[in-house]
């Protein structure tokens, strides 16, 4: 366990007396209100304070930060409150530990709405200050730590939770060390049987690897000292989930990763043009992959990571990645904006930084429109995604966008009024369409034109969230307004039926009665929701009229009650909604252990889609509905999976009896082969009950030698 002095001693060299007085202080208050609390695992529960302080002294954070670490739970967990935190340590911490409560006392109508609104809460104190996230990453890296205490489900949520969004907020403050470590234990846990696979691969190259890479830095440093350059040459094994990621992501084996080592050469020279004439010796040295040379020097990338980065056939033909840098520049790619946040005059000491924070904050004002949870998390993941673009303004000014993106989110990032009446664009001077992807060192013009407006067909090419939203917030405005008329229309019918107007009781104090019956607060709420077919307007009626006037509605609403309900897809409930026409989606074939969502069609009913669904995205949050799955008797539920696999003799035939040994029902299969790196893609349609069935097909298929990849597609 980490003991108070180890703290004490990493602070010493940069702290003052003082504020190391203060950071005892904070030890001894949150052992005292800690008192008798335990972890999971049987330690005190002091020991997680203590670890997440020390990892914010490694850091060398300043003396508030550190005392944050020390009693960021003690709000949330003991009786202390954030006045005592203010009298005790002053108001900068207190500031710091009220941005990291918790919301613990809001109840919540599920956990995407607690992790919503925490993450929100979070994103907002840290536009404040940047600290409190760096303490929330400490305090996440170290339950990751710990993670083997949980419960499975609860592992598994946190992992998700981790590598989704913890890691990519990491990466985008440049912390790299955090990064890597948050991806690698999440990886451990959402797919231990390709970790653990991974590590004894990984572990038995090792004796070979750690010869090759002395043989590697000998040459390098010798070749750099020739010209005059002082380099320390480091070089290690890429991270577990990089590699795995790779081999997914190309359908790769482990023997078929060659670049399994990076070789980082940091100069001591401040001097940029350094490692340009280092980049030419390793060039001069070994042959360079075409295609392989990055420079985010001259380009830096979103969290300012700079470096260049190159790949050559090195000795014995093995291909080697080089990441070449200066000092300065490799502090910030390992420790990002930890490297250079200094409060000693309460503001950055350096442009970078400020330039981080400004980022940062765009990140967040992109979000400020979104209420709906779902909608929040999803744009939020989207905003960290790393790979990126770099594309030039007409007058030279260079912008980056994530992989992918295309003139339309060129379009927003200028202003909401160049988006919304975007009709075209030029890339290099030559006319584009909306939907062309974005290259590296493309010329970006738009062409707009006045009264355009946007189209749901933007979501499909839009990919930042700051377009996503915008185009969304127009498209829902516009439908928003066409369900208020239509809704308004089908009141007035249903009361024109009862010879009443609707107007009269619109104005009348007997309205309240739906607002409170289905929570709604004004009567453009109402009018919205029957526009959309979430409220009948019979039921309307219903709770208007006396008794004796809906009694006639009554008998036919029994009638049809004895009739077999209209519902297509069986095993679903639905909340406050009756016979209505219930249909899976085609896009994502949801199977019963899959969380699912339901959106609402006028006219066809209502739609089961995975939580997952990327189609989720396009549709409007208004008509999206909660739904579970309600299984009385077994059905099977259509579902795609993937298999890539080693081409040989057989294969088929292989696949088959694992799926006959499971009594699973092939209803269409289809193979390709790919002669030129000796696989085959064999895509499968299965019948299956549940989750569990189709994980354990999935489990099976990876145990045969030939299987590279197993996984879930959809429309398949």
């Amino acid at each position: 366990m980490l003991r108070i002095t180890d703290i004490l001693d990493k602070t010493q060299d940069y702290l003052s007396p003082e504020e190391q007085e203060r950071i005892e202080k904070a030890y001894i208050f949150s052992a005292t209100v800690h008192q008798g609390q335990v972890r999971l695992s049987g330690e005190p529960y002091l020991t997680h304070p203590m670890e997440v302080a020390g990892m914010l002294a490694d850091m060398k954070l300043d003396a508030a930060t550190i005392i944050s670490g020390f009693l960021h739970d003690t709000v949330e967990d003991t009786l202390t409150t954030i006045e005592q935190v203010r009298v005790g340590f002053g108001k900068d911490v207190a500031f710091l530990v009220e941005g990291l409560t918790k919301i613990s006392k809001i109840t919540f109508g599920s956990q995407e709405e607690r992790q919503a609104e925490n993450f929100r809460k979070m994103m907002l104190a840290m536009s404040s200050d940047i600290r409190i996230l760096l303490v929330r990453l400490a305090d996440r890296v170290h339950n990751m730590r710990t993670l083997d205490f949980q419960p499975p489900g609860r592992q598994l949520y946190i992992a998700k939770e981790t590598i989704e969004l913890y890691a990519p907020l990491a990466n985008r403050l440049g912390i790299n060390w955090m990064k890597v470590e948050l991806e690698d234990l999440a990886f451990q846990y959402l797919n231990s049987e390709a970790y653990l696979e991974l590590a004894r691969r990984v572990a038995q190259s090792s004796e070979k690897r750690d010869q090759y890479t002395e043989e590697v830095r000998g040459i390098i440093r010798a070749e750099m000292e020739k010209f005059d350059l002082n380099v320390e040459v480091d070089g290690r094994a890429k991270h577990f989930f990089s590699i795995y990621k790779k081999m997914e992501e190309q359908h790769l084996n482990f023997d078929e990763v060659y670049d399994l080592m990076a070789f980082r050469v940091i100069l001591d020279s401040d001097q940029e043009k350094s490692c340009y004439e280092a980049l030419s010796v390793v060039h001069a040295l070994w042959k360079p992959v075409p295609g392989r040379f990055k420079d985010y020097i001259a380009m830096p990338k979103a969290n300012n990571y700079r470096s260049l980065h190159t790949t050559v056939i090195g000795p014995h033909g093995q291909r080697v990645e080089i990441q070449i840098r200066t000092r300065a520049m490799h502090e910030w790619a390992e420790e990002g904006i930890a490297a250079h946040w200094r409060y000693k005059e309460k503001r950055p000491s350096q442009n970078d930084d400020a330039e981080q924070i400004k980022r940062l904050r765009e990140l967040l004002e992109s979000q400020q429109e979104l209420k709906n949870p779902r909608e929040f998390m999803s744009n939020l993941k989207m905003a960290l995604f790393p790979d990126e673009v770099y594309v030039f303004t007409p007058n030279g000014d260079v912008k980056s966008f994530p992989k992918g993106a295309t003139p339309l989110d060129y379009a927003y990032s200028i202003h909401t009024d160049v988006g919304n009446q975007c009709i075209g664009a030029k890339i290099n001077r030559n006319i584009v369409p909306l939907k062309y992807q974005l290259q590296n060192g493309d010329m970006v013009e738009i062409i707009s034109q006045s009264g355009h407006h946007p189209s749901k067909d933007w979501l499909k090419y839009a990919v930042t969230s700051r377009a996503r939203s915008k185009i969304k917030n127009w498209i829902k405005t516009e439908e928003r307004t066409k369900s208020i008329d239509l809704g308004k229309d089908l009141l007035e019918k249903e009361f024109k039926r009862h010879h009443l107007k609707f107007g009269s009781f619109a104005k009348s104090d007997e309205i309240k009665k739906i607002f409170e019956e289905y929570k709604l607060n004004s009567l453009e709420e109402l009018l919205v929701s029957v526009g959309y077919g979430k409220l009948s307007p019979r039921h309307v009626v219903r709770l208007l009229l006396p008794e004796e006037v809906t009694k006639g509605d009554d008998a036919s609403a029994e009638k049809q009650k004895r009739k077999p309900p209209s519902t297509a897809a069986p095993g679903i409930s639905l909340t406050g909604i009756e016979d209505v026409m219930v249909r899976y989606a085609k896009c994502c074939d949801p199977i019963p252990g899959d969380e699912i969502i339901g959106f609402i069609s006028r006219g066809r009913g209502i739609t089961i889609h995975t939580a997952q669904c990327p189609h989720i995205q396009e549709f409007d949050s208004d008509r999206l509905i909660d739904v579970q799955w309600n299984i009385k008797e077994k059905h099977s539920y259509p579902v795609g999976m993937r298999v890539v696999c080693r081409d040989k003799k057989g294969l088929v035939a292989e696949l088959s009896s694992i799926l006959s040994s499971l009594d699973i029902n092939i209803s269409h299969a289809e193979i390709d082969t790919r002669p030129h790196d000796m696989q085959a893609i064999c895509d499968f349609k299965l019948d299956v009950i549940d989750l569990n069935q189709f994980n354990a097909v999935v489990a099976a298929m990876k145990k045969l030698k030939s299987v590279i990849s197993v996984e879930r597609i959809a429309g398949a």
